[in-house]
């Protein structure tokens, strides 16, 4: 069904949106899956921080080629369904594997994180990191360790010294 040149110019305005604010894009096939699976799978995705939007693959292409990003060929082609994190990219290849999981109609393509292209394996590794917050502690964690570190071997000496003090007190008063 041909669209408007209007309705087509609002279709391309939100595409830019959504890839803008996006941090990563995922592209999949969504082909044989019911309305109600598709929604089980947006609302996960939306859980993480994302959306899960059909697109059109020709005027997403034609997005794409107006921010210089390459796009191969079979990533635009049958049914396709695009996961934008617009947030955490890791948490949001989860959940779109987490809830496609079963779902044997649905095939990853592919996708795009910032403008460097993804393939399905390089997507599954991004799905397998751990969430943000958790990456954030774990890099807090390395942080601090040196520090703690430095605190310990500087307090030593004077912890020596105070068990020493200790021991001749407990000696001291022992003989007495």
């Amino acid at each position: 069904m041909a669209i408007s040149r209007e309705k087509k110019d609002q279709v391309l305005a939100q595409y830019q949106a959504w890839l803008d604010g996006s941090k990563a894009v995922i592209v999949v096939e969504y082909t044989g899956l019911t309305v109600k699976q598709l929604d089980s799978i947006r609302t996960k995705i939306r859980e993480s921080g994302g959306e899960l939007h059909i697109v059109k693959n020709t005027l997403v292409r034609k997005v794409l080629s107006d921010k210089e990003m390459q796009v191969p060929q079979e990533l635009l082609e049958k049914s396709t369904a695009m996961a934008f994190a617009f947030s955490d990219a890791a948490a949001t290849a989860k959940a779109l594997t987490e809830a496609t999981k079963s779902m044997e109609a649905v095939k990853l393509k592919g996708g795009f994180l910032e403008k460097q292209v993804l393939s399905p394996s390089q997507i599954k590794a991004l799905a397998e990191l751990p969430p943000l917050p958790i990456v954030r502690s774990q890099l807090l964690g390395v942080l601090q360790a040196p520090a703690g570190k430095l605190v310990r071997t500087i307090a030593e000496p004077a912890r020596s010294l105070a068990s020493v003090f200790r021991a001749y007190a407990d000696k001291a008063q022992a003989a007495a």
